[in-house]
């Protein structure tokens, strides 16, 4: 298989038979480090496919941060369901458990930008630490009052304080970006490498809490949790060489609100599309009789995703529309695999849907990289992915009535209705005018 495109001039080492005009035209950070092992390596639609994520990692650096991103990125699948079968095991209350994951979700919703723009500031190890401990303490204070009958008040007031989590991936992204910012075509695979490790960890992490929560006692995947965010947040801050410089506590450049705005617009429909698909495909799987089974195949969504993102990144990027109208496309595969009844299609359906999300959040992301003011990408990345939240909480009580009311089948037409909404949303969004030969690539016409 022969790919074309501008990133792959850089990754796909030339044929032998030619001289090496192609490597002459790799970014000074990608040239020298991995150009002997490339054409040994390369041989093979598999070589070619993983060349750019071998000359990537490369870098000096990016192998330590990576490590570290990793490993705290994995409690952020796991915090919401420990906390919910620790609160609902021993209180014996899921409207309780609901109530205070709600609540955490909403202050992490005011606080995250916050915390984003003090990151931006004054530098990721000065914040990311502070706050990551403070997080953790919330954490573990849950820990206590639920294990000690503390009242109920107490509960809410201990998840509310873990609001205070550093955006670990939008901090893992801007590292990236700092790294690369005169590298179109390798940041493309870079994003791409972060959009398949959300979905892995959004994966693993939920697997690994409910075996905690039921195999060892209920409040080990919580414990589990902090314990695994603290130390690859240590991890992560310790490599200080890739770390983007501060901006400093004045800043010439506005906030990214309003330079983001019809991008949040299309975040949040894609949350509605995450919400609802998750909400539905739980009920439709429990009338079917396979509520046990729900975690596993719900996992094939996440698993196709990944997939998708690690080939996204090894090809050319295309453009936001034509992510976005196979997004809404492949979201009728559940609708139309409900209607047969089968679980197992159902299945197939997920799996297939899930090889549309990548695609369209890599590339709806180096949107945010292109419009967020200089100085500001954490706190860009992170209205982001509030919008989303928001989206996925308003998604997921949608799917929930109209499950009640309608029935499964039925609300599996949600998110593809929400697919068209994002897809609509595009029409507010025009190309912008920035420099740099990063942000000269990524702002293209959608």
């Amino acid at each position: 298989m022969t790919v074309t495109g501008t990133m792959l001039v850089l990754a796909a080492p030339a044929p032998p038979a030619r001289p090496a005009p192609a490597t002459g035209a790799a970014p000074p950070a990608l040239g020298a480090p991995a150009a002997p092992a490339a054409p040994a390596r390369s041989r093979g639609p598999a070589g070619r496919a993983f060349g750019p994520y071998r000359r990537l990692f490369a870098l000096p650096g990016t192998r330590a941060f990576t490590a570290g991103n990793l490993i705290a990125r994995l409690p952020m699948g796991m915090f919401g369901i420990s906390a919910v079968m620790m609160i609902a095991g021993q209180r014996g209350s899921y409207a309780l458990a609901g109530a205070v994951t709600a609540t955490g979700l909403a202050a992490t919703a005011l606080v995250a930008p916050w915390t984003a723009r003090l990151v931006d500031r004054h530098g990721q190890a000065r914040v990311a630490l502070p706050a990551t401990l403070f997080a953790v303490l919330g954490s573990l204070s849950l820990i206590v009052c639920v294990r000690t009958g503390a009242p109920a008040w107490t509960l809410f007031a201990s998840y509310a304080a873990t609001a205070t989590t550093p955006n670990i991936g939008g901090m893992s992204r801007a590292r990236w970006t700092h790294l690369l910012r005169d590298s179109p075509g390798p940041h493309h695979t870079a994003m791409s490498f972060e959009q398949a490790a959300d979905e892995l960890c959004y994966m693993l992490g939920p697997v690994l809490a409910a075996f905690l929560c039921t195999a060892v006692f209920p409040e080990a995947g919580t414990l589990a949790g902090a314990a695994l965010f603290l130390t690859g947040m240590l991890v992560f801050t310790a490599q200080r060489s890739t770390e983007p410089p501060p901006t400093g506590t004045a800043t010439r450049h506005g906030s990214p609100l309003r330079a983001l705005a019809p991008l949040l617009v299309l975040f949040l429909c894609l949350g509605l599309v995450f919400g609802s698909m998750e909400v539905t495909s739980i009920a439709y799987l429990a009338d079917a009789g396979l509520g046990a089974a729900s975690g596993p195949v719900l996992a094939l969504q996440a698993a196709g995703s990944c997939a998708a993102g690690l080939l996204y990144g090894a090809v050319r990027p295309r453009s936001l529309r034509a992510c976005v109208c196979a997004l809404a496309v492949l979201m009728a595969a559940p609708w139309a695999a409900a209607a047969t009844g089968s679980p197992a299609a159902l299945a197939a359906a997920l799996l297939l849907a899930g090889m549309a999300t990548a695609p369209t959040m890599v590339t709806a992301m180096s949107r945010v990289h292109a419009r967020t003011p200089r100085g500001r990408l954490n706190e860009g990345m992170t209205l982001a992915v509030t919008a989303i939240l928001t989206g996925i909480a308003a998604g997921s009580a949608a799917a929930g009535l109209t499950v009640d009311h309608l029935g499964p089948r039925t609300a599996y037409l949600l998110p593809v209705a929400a697919a068209l909404a994002a897809l609509g949303s595009l029409a507010r969004l025009r190309p912008v005018r920035v420099s740099g030969r990063l942000r000269e690539a990524v702002a293209r016409d959608t």
